[in-house]
């Protein structure tokens, strides 16, 4: 079992591969806060007795801190560690997480974070296995099919909601979805607050089986849950250090697929210019250092093309004749 790194244009992706097929996943992007950085902050409001307040990141990025030292005032630099990174919301975005720290200064880096907890991570130019286009264009849907059923995820400001929906039996049903929805919980680096909505069943018997069942589906992933309620639902709790891709999908798709669309750019292999092609919302997200990155990497001219008639998700890379 290895986990792969790309170290893409604006972004780091990373997949855990075993016998060929990818167990996990994880995203990360540069230009924002995420958990594992270290750095000196501006604590720039902190109210009388707190231990809580805002910092103010070189990078212009604020986060919230907690365990402030009595003697820390405002105006004054901090050493402080990113726990989690800011997520992004319809109508608002939840600060990133800090607390103050002893490290040394250092950016967030899927490689070294993945070798700190014991992982064998190797970096690569282009993942050996495919998959990462399917990953994110699930992420896109919300929506993940499994034989009899299907899952939907929702990012709301309180969790990330799951619905199971399908045609079978209750108690059938419920049990089927329970290795797509542990799976997906890697696959998408979903955590934080989670609510599972199963089917309603009946019998304490059938609640209890899937309780056991969900425990021995998750019994490697760090987290603690609700037993099953009589209504179905269930709540899990683990650790939220980076979006989830379902929610980089809800709060920042035009982002997401900017990025995915320089990705499928690099990896044109047939000579031209390469001709970028999508909807203008999308080349928007397309900033000029991007722009240049790709120009750098490529060793190629960069052409942009806006069709206000394409979907969002819908943008594609091609190679033109110079």
């Amino acid at each position: 079992m290895v986990w792969f790194v790309e170290n893409g244009i604006g972004e780091q992706r990373a997949l855990e591969v075993k016998k060929g097929r990818i167990t996990a996943a994880r995203l990360q992007w540069l230009d924002e806060l995420s958990a594992g950085q270290v750095d000196d902050a501006k604590l720039i409001s902190r109210k009388s007795g707190s231990s809580r307040g805002t910092v103010l990141f070189p990078s212009g990025e604020e986060a919230l801190v907690d365990h402030l030292p009595q003697d820390a005032s405002e105006g004054r630099l901090l050493r402080v560690e990113v726990t989690r990174g800011a997520i992004r919301e319809a109508k608002r975005t939840k600060l990133a997480h800090a607390h103050p720290s002893t490290k040394a200064v250092r950016a967030a880096d899927l490689t070294s974070d993945l070798r700190a907890e014991g992982y064998q991570a190797e970096e690569v130019y282009r993942f050996p296995v495919d998959g990462w286009d399917d990953l994110i264009a699930d992420a896109l849907e919300a929506e993940i099919s499994f034989s009899g059923g299907s899952l939907q995820f929702s990012p709301t400001p309180a969790m990330t909601l799951i619905d199971i929906d399908g045609n079978m039996r209750g108690i059938e049903l419920a049990l089927a979805a329970i290795a797509p929805v542990a799976q997906a919980f890697r696959l998408f680096e979903v955590g934080g607050s989670i609510g599972i909505d199963f089917p309603t069943l009946e019998t304490k018997a059938d609640r209890k089986a899937v309780d056991q069942a969900l425990e021995l589906a998750l019994s490697n992933w760090p987290h603690e849950r609700t037993a099953m309620s009589g209504f179905g639902f269930v709540h899990i709790v683990s650790r939220f250090a980076r979006p989830s891709l379902f929610h980089r999908a809800h709060g920042q798709r035009l982002d997401l697929v900017a990025r995915h669309l320089l990705r499928q750019a690099e990896n044109l292999e047939s000579a031209g210019a390469i001709l970028l092609t999508a909807h203008p919302s999308v080349l928007e997200r397309i900033s000029p250092t991007f722009h240049s990155d790709l120009a750098r990497r490529t060793g190629r001219e960069i052409r942009l093309k806006g069709s206000p008639e394409l979907a969002i998700e819908a943008g594609f890379a091609q190679s033109v004749p110079l």
